[in-house]
């Protein structure tokens, strides 16, 4: 295993084992190293932000502060630019912007030389993407969905006949290049699907959703799938 491997699995690991903790010769015997060489991989840990704690004595080990979160140790060049692109090729996907932030953020914590390597490959890659729709107009929906609150749209239909009508978030769905916000009506007491492109003006409400699940939209397309980046 490479040391960015282990580096990788040894946080797992600690995270794992919660308030726990793991003593260094566990983690020893776990990557098939010596003490000395998980006691320098902790360190490294630490030095690259890792919220590490130590417990002496009998009993004691190593651990993760609880929710702590590590940044990205293990990453191919091809990887990062894999990443790279998906999100320059959807600039209207929700939380686009919030995915490209993501993304620098793991590029920037990859070690020089896989940065570089990444840099040079990401010049071999080009990508013409659509103009995104009003920012505003996202920004609210993509909140009213994670605050599950009641978004007022003013929406034109494709048969041109335009409403101000408050809509509960239920899911965001891609279909034919289009984005949707699926969610139910208040106006017409119904589940409907609204193209994003026709939102006119999107404001989130104070009020509170009522509970509506992506059960009452129904089964996905068969080639559609979440995006919870999960096999499976």
């Amino acid at each position: 295993m490479k040391r960015a491997e282990r580096l990788h699995a040894l946080s797992e690991m600690l995270r794992r084992s919660g308030s726990r903790g793991c003593s260094a010769e566990r983690l020893a015997r776990e990557f098939d190293v010596s003490v000395r060489t998980v006691k320098r991989d902790l360190a490294a840990l630490e030095r690259s932000g890792a919220p590490l704690w130590s417990r002496p004595g009998p009993g004691g080990g190593y651990g993760l502060a609880a929710g702590a979160s590590l940044p990205p140790v293990s990453l191919s060049p091809a990887q990062a630019v894999a990443l790279m692109a998906a999100v320059s090729a959807a600039p209207d996907a929700p939380y686009a912007d919030l995915a490209a932030a993501g993304v620098r953020k793991i590029v920037d914590v990859l070690d020089p030389h896989t940065r570089a390597r990444a840099d040079a490959l990401a010049h071999r890659v080009w990508i013409d993407a659509p103009p995104s729709s009003s920012r505003a107009i996202r920004s609210a929906l993509e909140e009213a969905m994670s605050d599950q609150r009641v978004v007022r749209l003013r929406y034109t239909a494709r048969d041109g006949n335009t409403t101000t009508r408050d809509v509960e978030p239920v899911l965001f769905a891609s279909t034919n290049g289009q984005w949707y916000l699926v969610g139910w009506c208040r106006l017409r007491d119904a589940m409907r699907w609204f193209a994003v492109s026709r939102v006119e003006r999107a404001s989130v409400t104070k009020a509170a959703c009522s509970g509506h699940t992506v059960d009452e939209v129904g089964e996905p397309p068969a080639n559609a799938r979440p995006v919870h980046g999960r096999d499976g």
